[in-house]
């Protein structure tokens, strides 16, 4: 038999506005505490430099954040030009520096070829693995990191403003595994200067905008009192494009037991006809999600089966 998890029952989604000098997982931390949840993960890191939109976990919610980090991102970022650093952002020490100061014109025209799919090679300071290791702990050991390039897919990469020489603030719209330090030292360099990013916010990740975030301050007040209610957002919001299908109380049950349900009489009252094999589910029960499941063999086969 499992060990009981300590802490409260508590399901949904809390979307935090990160404040700047914290880590992702110390954000967790702090909503643990402060609001007593048993279980309690985040969907999709944030650079300690970086503010914005920090979707929290709790409870059954944690088996759906994969769906929120493969959601697309949307982020505001100032780069420094001519100043490059080591972390690739202002933490780190500066490695070179350049008296090239691009133009808005400059600019604008480079934009279009960090467009749509695109390689990018991942700063040295950050948590992809090398042999095993992370690249970050290498590089601050001062250990050679060789990061492979990966394939990455910007949406939208827009100039927003240039209040001096020196600066220039930028709206990116990306999909999963993009580093916004990397496209910041990216485009410095194929516009002949270097940089580095001096402020990253996110705004929004997949459903989740800054619209619903709550700062950490007023998540302590309202932690453990009937207020949490107010904030918290349901399990499902993370599955807002994923088709939702109707279930009776008896094929709920089945799901929940890990026992696959035949998909016809389902698929009979569903408004989604174009829903088909090896497509993902939400299924639900008296508006409730019971599971996320798969469409296989003419079945409905549970993935992950949610307790509530």
């Amino acid at each position: 038999m499992g060990r009981r998890r300590k802490g409260r029952p508590i399901h949904g989604w809390l979307i935090v506005d990160k404040p700047a000098g914290m880590s992702s997982n110390a954000v967790v931390g702090a909503v643990r505490r402060a609001t007593g949840a048993a279980k309690v993960g985040h969907g999709g890191t944030l650079d300690p430099l970086a503010t914005g939109v920090l979707p929290v976990a709790l409870g059954e919610a944690t088996k759906t954040v994969a769906y929120v980090m493969d959601g697309t991102k949307v982020y505001h970022f100032t780069i420094r030009w001519g100043e490059a650093r080591s972390t690739d952002d202002a933490e780190g020490e500066v490695t070179e520096t350049s008296p090239v100061r691009p133009g808005a014109a400059e600019v604008r025209a480079r934009l279009a070829d960090f467009i749509g799919e695109i390689v990018q090679v991942p700063p040295a300071y950050s948590a992809v693995k090398v042999d095993g290791q992370r690249a970050y702990k290498l590089a601050r050991a001062d250990k050679p990191v060789d990061l492979a390039p990966r394939r990455i897919v910007i949406h939208d990469f827009t100039l927003l403003d240039m209040p001096d020489a020196d600066h220039a603030l930028f709206q990116v719209v990306s999909g999963k595994g993009a580093y916004m330090r990397a496209l910041a030292r990216d485009l410095a360099l194929a516009l002949g200067t270097c940089g580095h990013i001096a402020m990253l916010r996110r705004i929004a990740v997949g459903p989740f905008s800054q619209d619903t975030a709550i700062s950490l301050d007023k998540l302590v007040d309202v932690g453990h009192s009937a207020r949490l209610a107010d904030f918290l957002l349901p399990v499902e919001t993370a599955l807002d494009d994923i088709p939702a299908l109707a279930l009776t109380e008896a094929e709920a049950r089945r799901l929940q037991h890990g026992q696959p349900i035949p998909v016809l009489p389902v698929a009979a009252r569903s408004p989604f006809k174009e829903v088909g094999q090896g497509d993902t589910v939400c299924a639900m029960s008296e508006g409730k999600l019971v599971a996320l499941a798969r469409i296989s063999g003419g079945e409905i086969r549970p993935l992950r089966v949610l307790n509530m």
